[in-house]
């Protein structure tokens, strides 16, 4: 199984492989531990996103990219319907850090995947349950060229919302749920299916 990012054209922009802890068809938990080969994305001129100006992110095309995922290794909780999903990330040791919400539109499922598109503004919870705004200045940026919709952002920065409003109560999944996970030490990594690169997502619902 896989997360898989569409860029808003359909085409596919980064794969990320997962392997599954938990399948209901309605919340996938899977973990991707730090070396996973994924399929990430560049600029078209070759430079990483962020080392691009702010103005040039989201209008030079991008190329998909052989990458590792790397910095954390990292539990997720990814709902059919819901417009983000959890990452429990856990650093090279195994401890914990911190969650990082990635907001997200979701395309539902294909073959072996979960389609969504990136919604850029992301929310990052602290161990106390503190929480803050993360990429502002991007989402603002992907707004401006309309790689996001007005009504996207406007239902992005709503989930945010609510998301902040668990965290702040201490409710699931920001309890300590899955603080504590451990993977089996003799799981192989996750690995990318050879199609798992092409193909496209229904239309944002």
């Amino acid at each position: 199984m896989a997360e898989r990012f569409h860029r808003p054209d359909g085409s596919i922009g980064q794969v990320h492989p997962l392997r599954v802890l938990e399948d209901d068809g309605r919340v996938l938990r899977g973990w991707i531990p730090a070396g996973t080969r994924i399929v990430g994305s560049r600029l078209a001129d070759g430079r990483l996103m962020r080392d691009a100006p702010l103005d040039q992110r989201f209008r030079i095309p991008r190329v998909a990219v052989a990458d590792r995922w790397h910095g954390t290794s990292t539990l997720r909780r990814i709902p059919e319907d819901e417009w983000s999903s959890v990452w429990w990330f856990f650093d090279l040791e195994g401890r914990f850090k911190n969650w990082y919400v990635n907001l997200e539109i979701p395309l539902g499922r294909t073959p072996g995947a979960v389609d969504r598109i990136d919604g850029v503004l992301d929310v990052v919870v602290e161990r106390d349950g503190t929480w803050r705004w993360d990429d502002e200045d991007e989402a603002e940026a992907a707004l401006e060229v309309g790689r996001l919709t007005l009504e996207q952002f406007d239902r992005l920065r709503a989930e945010g919302e609510r998301i902040g409003a668990l965290a702040e109560r201490g409710a699931y999944p920001f309890d300590g749920t899955d603080t504590d996970f451990r993977p089996d030490p003799g799981w192989p990594a996750p690995e990318l299916s050879p199609r798992s690169g092409e193909g496209s997502a229904p239309a944002p619902r």
